[in-house]
């Protein structure tokens, strides 16, 4: 059973009474859907509806477990404290804490699902201590997180500059609808009906080696997007999608710096280019 240890998380344990209502007040995640078992994206966000800081949630007993970047926690926590006021809830960080990524078919004793992967068909695992098993580098799970098309802040994005639906949260468990109000929520929501969301991650494949991180994802010298993750010839980007079907449409050259690429849309999303199948070539 391999696994991949992570040693740049945090964890914010909210607990206490009022917990709950706290934070679904707060957060894009429903907490009333996650399981005991499963791990969910989830994000707070600014008033204008990006994302101001993200996280994946989970239960803990009668407590919520909030596992983020170690170089947001400190934040987060901060602003946290700053929104309970009187409320009956306890705030603790966690800063490094034990997480480790395993892949196996079957869920390991007390281990939680990672919501994001499975909907895109693949079982990834969440532990927060160690386990035995063969360590994989951190490359393999990269690998499979462009194969998944699951983006992260600091490798794909920057927080606040990024919408939920630019990072698939509209669609991995992460968002929800029908909530409620939270931070952002109106935002939100009015790009959902208004269907305004135009950048989303793609999966890129190259014709050579990718550049690195943050390299301009260009048509004809147009950027559409920038690189986010890169694992040789293949990575991660978050693309201007109606921009992509129309190099698509014009038989354009997609490049990533100067290397010819084709970009593909998650599968699992269902999303296609505009005026495209669902998938941009060189």
């Amino acid at each position: 059973m391999p696994k991949v240890c992570l040693d740049d998380r945090a964890i914010i344990n909210v607990s206490g009474k009022d917990a709950e209502d706290l934070l679904q007040g707060l957060i894009t995640t429903d907490i009333g859907a996650l399981a005991p078992d499963e791990v969910r994206p989830g994000a707070l966000l600014t008033p204008q509806g990006k994302i101001l800081f993200d996280f994946l949630i989970s239960r803990d007993d009668e407590t919520l477990r909030l596992e983020t970047a170690r170089d947001q926690a400190e934040a987060l926590l901060k602003r946290l404290t700053m929104y309970k006021l009187r409320s009956a809830v306890d705030l603790s960080l966690l800063s490094p804490a034990p997480v480790t990524i395993v892949f196996a078919e079957d869920q390991p004793a007390g281990s939680y699902r990672d919501h994001r992967f499975e909907k895109a068909g693949m079982p990834v695992f969440r532990l927060y201590r160690d386990t035995p098993g063969p360590e994989a580098p951190l490359a393999d799970f990269d690998r499979l997180r462009i194969a998944a098309g699951v983006a992260v802040s600091g490798a794909d994005y920057a927080l606040q500059d990024a919408f939920p639906h630019d990072v698939l949260m509209d669609m991995n468990g992460g968002l929800s609808f029908r909530k409620g109000c939270y931070v952002g929520q109106e935002v939100i929501s009015r790009m959902q009906h208004r269907g305004t969301a135009r950048r989303r991650v793609v999966i890129v494949a190259g014709d050579a080696p990718l550049p690195p991180t943050g390299a301009s994802i260009s048509v004809d010298g147009r950027p559409i997007g920038s690189l986010g993750t890169v694992r040789n010839q293949t990575g991660l980007a978050i693309v201007r999608i109606d921009k992509a079907g129309e190099a698509i449409a014009n038989g354009e050259t997609i490049l990533a710096g100067d290397v010819a690429v084709s970009l593909t849309l998650p599968g699992w999303t269902g999303l296609t280019f505009p005026g495209d199948a669902g998938e941009a070539s060189a």
